[in-house]
């Protein structure tokens, strides 16, 4: 009697597939970002993922700090540039535990962000929830968009014939 060996196929493109997304996986986050600050080695230390985003009266600049205690976050503003500072432990106890993967990132960070000449900076607020820090950096009330009314109909213009010549327009 003869028994049949399944054979299991070999996809040298696939290993070559399965490899290239692990070298992915691990370099993620590593390259240097904007507003990254490298140190004096010339290395670039981690700096969280950061969203800025801009409502009508203010930006908000959002950070993922998961793992960091908002007591342990610095955030500074100095010449029109704010800055995150902190450090995140790495907490698994070497003794008892043997890692076999670490992809995230530990040890002090600091992310720089230049601001706009027209903020508030008096006036910023920083929360965190759930590993989100969220910074709101309030507009000066000069630089908030006016609405201009366009009036209909009325009969009448914002400038009166040949005034518009005369400045040269």
């Amino acid at each position: 009697m003869t028994t049949m060996t399944p054979m299991t196929g070999w996809d040298l493109f696939e290993d070559l597939r399965a490899a290239q997304d692990e070298m992915m996986r691990a370099a993620r986050g590593r390259g240097w970002r904007p507003g990254q600050q490298n140190d004096a080695s010339g290395a670039a230390a981690w700096a969280p993922a950061v969203d800025i985003s801009e409502r009508k009266d203010a930006y908000l600049v959002t950070a993922e700090l998961p793992g960091v205690k908002a007591d342990e976050v610095e955030i500074t503003v100095e010449d029109g540039l704010l800055t995150i500072q902190g450090e995140r432990h790495f907490a698994h106890d070497s003794a008892e535990e043997k890692m076999h993967r670490t992809e995230r990132f530990y040890g002090a960070f600091r992310r720089s962000i230049t601001l706009p000449s027209h903020v508030e900076a008096d006036k910023i607020e920083a929360s965190a929830q759930d590993g989100v820090l969220q910074i709101m950096v309030p507009k000066a009330p000069e630089v908030l968009a006016k609405r201009v009314q366009v009036r209909v109909g009325q009969g009448r213009t914002a400038l009166k014939p040949g005034k518009a010549a005369k400045n040269g327009s």
